[in-house]
């Protein structure tokens, strides 16, 4: 029943994935060889394997368990490919609502670099040792519309990304992001000015898909377009935006991201996490620098 679409791509030139019609492929599972996208390519011993095959262990006696199914990253597949997402949705509405019974917890969770102003010597925010703000804040918001607008964005950017890198590889890079959004806010920002919401890690999302699209060789104009609103409204007077969070993440979203889908497959993790270690090392760098200037 998968015949139809597959042969008017065959008409075309390059055959259709049979899990994929749409997208043209020149890769074929060794088992069945059916024609196979990069999101349906697992990696075997020899060339690759269709997802079918590799869950049932057809065609070559192998058991099921012969080779593990792998993302274009490296991660392994899962049953529910947007866990992880629906974790960092959770994590967020529960501190939402946390702040919306306690309002006093929102001083004591968003990112403030130092307190008491000049010139007296700083003894809260992050340069006063309280560190953990830079995290804290990027799980925080005060807002129905800055909350629900984020969390929408995390929903519809995160679940395709979660799929395409695995669940490890997802969660560093929204964490590295979202500390990317806080490092840069803390740096280039007034260091009494509070800082909060996903909006860098959500960023960093944007920067990775962007970079992942452009890897499978997709049409990007929707994603550049998007990305592109939401930066005129990062830098449009009026909205009280951090657009220093939000270029933070970006361009974190954008390295780690490379990293990831670009690394190449004998050194993968090694490329990956070390792509991580560099950009956390640049961070935790500027940090030291800021707090430096700030005590």
């Amino acid at each position: 029943m998968d015949q139809a679409p597959d042969s008017a791509h065959q008409a075309q030139g390059l055959p259709g994935c049979y899990r994929h019609p749409d997208r043209e492929t020149g890769v074929r599972c060794t088992r069945c060889e059916r024609p196979i996208c990069p999101d349906c390519m697992v990696s075997a011993s020899v060339g690759f394997q269709c997802p079918d095959c590799v869950r049932t262990g057809s065609g070559t006696g192998h058991a099921p368990t012969a080779a593990r199914p792998r993302t274009i990253a490296g991660g392994t597949l899962t049953a529910d490919p947007r866990l992880i997402t629906k974790i960092l949705l959770g994590i967020n509405l529960a501190v939402f609502i946390a702040v919306q019974a306690r309002p006093s917890l929102l001083n004591d969770l968003v990112l403030l670099g130092a307190w008491p102003p000049e010139p007296f010597t700083p003894t809260q925010g992050v340069a006063g040792g309280e560190w953990y703000r830079l995290f804290t804040s990027v799980f925080t918001h005060e807002e129905i519309w800055h909350i629900g607008f984020n969390m929408l964005s995390l929903w519809w950017l995160g679940g395709p990304l979660e799929a395409a890198l695995g669940r490890t590889r997802y969660l560093t890079l929204y964490l590295v992001s979202g500390l990317a959004g806080s490092t840069l806010a803390y740096l280039a920002a007034s260091p009494t000015t509070a800082t909060l919401g996903a909006s860098g890690a959500v960023f960093g999302l944007f920067g990775a898909t962007a970079v992942l699209m452009r890897r499978m060789n997709y049409d990007m104009r929707p994603i550049l377009a998007l990305l592109a609103i939401n930066l005129l409204f990062t830098f449009s007077p009026g909205f009280n935006i951090s657009w220093q969070a939000h270029i933070g993440g970006l361009v974190a979203g954008v390295v780690v991201g490379y990293g990831m889908v670009h690394a190449p497959r004998e050194r993968r993790s090694l490329v990956q996490y070390g792509t991580c270690a560099v950009v956390l090392a640049v961070l935790v760098g500027l940090i030291l620098v800021r707090t430096a200037q700030l005590t």
